[in-house]
Order: structure tokens, then sequence, then C-alpha cells
């Protein structure tokens, strides 16, 4: 099951930290913690997600809020690699969508470089390679998190659901063990843990209020 909100947040399982000290949300006590989820290939995550959780570093980073910075892959698996992550993180340079819609924007040096360096901590998320059949269970948790109001569709629409989740685990290489933990909707997502350890806050996309957010739970 995710891991729920109120609920105390367990410690990241990563493959490796590619950027930064090796840290975990238990060495974080006493300090807000925010995690901002990314891909390498998501064009989104370099327009709004990332530049954000920057601001929120260099904003707050002296007042007891640690951000760290987890890619990870749920698509284009090709892509969203270690490797790829270790080009952005010590060359600056970017792939695949990002590459294209960033370019498009003129917000790249040097062809395919970004014009900032991420200065957190970086991980590559762990990821699982999926293997057998499908579980009913892991197709219900899915449904649980990602479809409000599921038992009030007809059979045909649920059946419709159900199908489309199969498909969706079917093209999935792996499972990213943070990605499946938090139940995320996608990528840029914000994870924020509290001074004592409980997850206070999961939202995917644009997030409006995570300064305010932060505000409230350092004052806490």
């Amino acid at each position: 099951m995710a891991v729920q909100i109120g609920a105390k947040t367990p410690n990241l399982k990563v493959s490796e930290w590619i950027q930064g000290l090796p840290t975990n949300i238990d060495k974080e006590k006493d300090n807000v913690v925010l995690i901002e989820v990314f891909q390498v290939n998501c064009p989104g995550c370099f327009m709004y997600g990332i530049p954000q959780a920057i601001d929120i570093y260099q904003k707050y980073r002296k007042e007891g809020v640690t951000v760290l910075g987890v890619a990870t892959a749920f698509e284009d698996f090709d892509k969203n690699t270690t490797e790829n992550l270790r080009l952005l993180l010590t060359e600056g340079k970017v792939i695949g969508e990002t590459l294209k819609a960033l370019g498009q924007y003129g917000q790249l040096v040097d062809g395919d470089k970004l014009p900032y360096k991420i200065p957190f901590p970086v991980a590559m998320d762990f990821l699982n390679k999926e293997e057998g059949e499908t579980s009913q269970t892991k197709i219900d948790e899915i449904i649980q998190a990602n479809v409000p109001g599921y038992e009030s569709y007809s059979p045909s629409q649920k059946a419709d659901i159900i199908e489309r989740v199969k498909q969706y685990l079917k093209s999935k290489e792996y499972s990213a063990h943070t990605f499946d933990e938090f139940a995320l909707r996608g990528t840029p997502s914000t994870i924020l843990i509290d001074k004592k350890g409980i997850l206070r806050d999961v939202a995917f996309g644009t997030n409006d209020f995570l300064e305010e957010n932060i505000k409230k739970l350092l004052s806490e």
C-alpha cells in the first residue's frame, strides 16, 4: 500500500546518490524535507518543478529545509536512465523531449545544456525489473490511487478502466520504488515531510501552494 498522508515516512530506497552526500529521511530529523521527483525526459520537470525546488533550496536551506531530488522512471526507460541523469548533473546536458522543448523556448546554452546547476543532492530511484503476470492487487492499488470515485462507475466503465490499467502495466519494463511507494501520478511531483518525519503532502504538477505549506511546517 502507498504511504498515507499523516503516516511516518519510510526511508527512500534509491539505486545510487549521483550528486551530494548520501542521506535519507531519518538523517534529516528536525528539518522539513522536500523531495522533488522528476524524470530526465520530462520537459515540465525542468520548466516548473526543478526551478521551483531550486528556489525553495536557495530561500530556506538555512532555515531548516532539506531539498532532495529523486530521478525516477515510469516510462521512456531508454531515456530516463542513470547514465543520462549523470550527464545532466555533471555536464548540464539534457536529452529527448526535454532537449526539444527547452530548445524551442530558448532555455538552453551551447545547444543542449541547462543554464543553471541543480544545487541539492540527487539520487536515482530504485527500479525493479517487472516479471510475471500482473496481479489484481497491483491493479487495485493503481485504480485506488488514480481514479477517485471508482465504485460509482458502471460495470462497463470499470471494465474499461481495468483494461487500461492492464495495458499500462504491460508497457512497463520496470517498477520505480519511490514512484510506486508514494502513489505518484506523474512528474514533476513533490513530497513534503515535516520535522517529525510525517508525510504531510504529495502533489503532482505545478504546486502553487508549496512555499506556503513549507512556511507552515517551519512554524510548527
